[in-house]
């Protein structure tokens, strides 16, 4: 996963820094999930980052999450004992792909997305790069995608969604390329992207 680039100045646009609870190590908050306890003192996803009670951070990668429950490392974490679903990084990963295409499918709706090949170009010809989200299916032909990154430029491109799940969300039966215009909702699927990297490896969220 490569981390966007903050485009006024070339600088990774990193944001806070958390504290893995498996590696120990400090990392920007974009590539953690952050997880609670809920009150039957069952560990639950926060992927909004906005419930209440002690929460702890995992580097948002299956293994790490796997680690986590199998050492019992989410009992120090919250200082208590806790329960945890036997799927927990699977869960993880279902809610990341949901989140991102059903912003994707907003933006469909909201005309700030177009599909298709022809589309894509012209789009990105007229409109320019900078904030815009490219995606690419990570099982589409190369020889399009290539063609698209090159127009891409400052544009950041997500390759981590098969071309059935990008047609999912843009109401057709199959998408290998789309673009987001720039916005909160190309901000959102961006950053649920770069999450979603960790899991879909060798998959790839790039900027320049």
């Amino acid at each position: 996963m490569v981390p966007r680039q903050d485009k006024k100045n070339g600088a990774e646009n990193d944001g806070p820094m958390r504290k893995c609870i498996v590696s120990g190590c400090s990392f920007p908050q974009q590539g953690l999930i952050r997880f609670v306890v809920g009150p039957d003192g069952f560990v639950v996803p926060d992927l909004e980052e906005r419930l209440p009670g002690r929460g702890f951070w995992l580097s948002a990668d299956p293994d790490m999450i796997n680690t986590a429950c199998a050492k019992q490392l989410m009992n120090k974490a919250a200082q208590q004992k806790v329960e945890f679903s036997a799927t927990l990084a699977d869960d993880v990963e279902r809610l990341l792909v949901r989140r991102c295409l059903d912003r994707i499918s907003l933006a469909r709706r909201a005309g700030q997305a177009v599909a298709g090949f022809e589309k894509v170009s012209i789009w990105l010809r007229r409109n320019g790069h900078e904030g815009s989200v490219i995606l690419e299916a990570n099982d589409g032909a190369s020889g399009g995608k290539e063609k698209i990154r090159r127009l891409a430029r400052q544009a950041s491109v997500v390759d981590v969604f098969s071309t059935a799940e990008l047609g999912g969300a843009m109401g057709s039966e199959r998408t290998v390329h789309l673009v987001i215009a720039p916005g909160g909702l190309a901000d959102g699927v961006l950053r649920e992207s770069q999450r979603l990297a960790g899991f879909r490896k060798p998959g790839t969220v790039e900027g320049d």
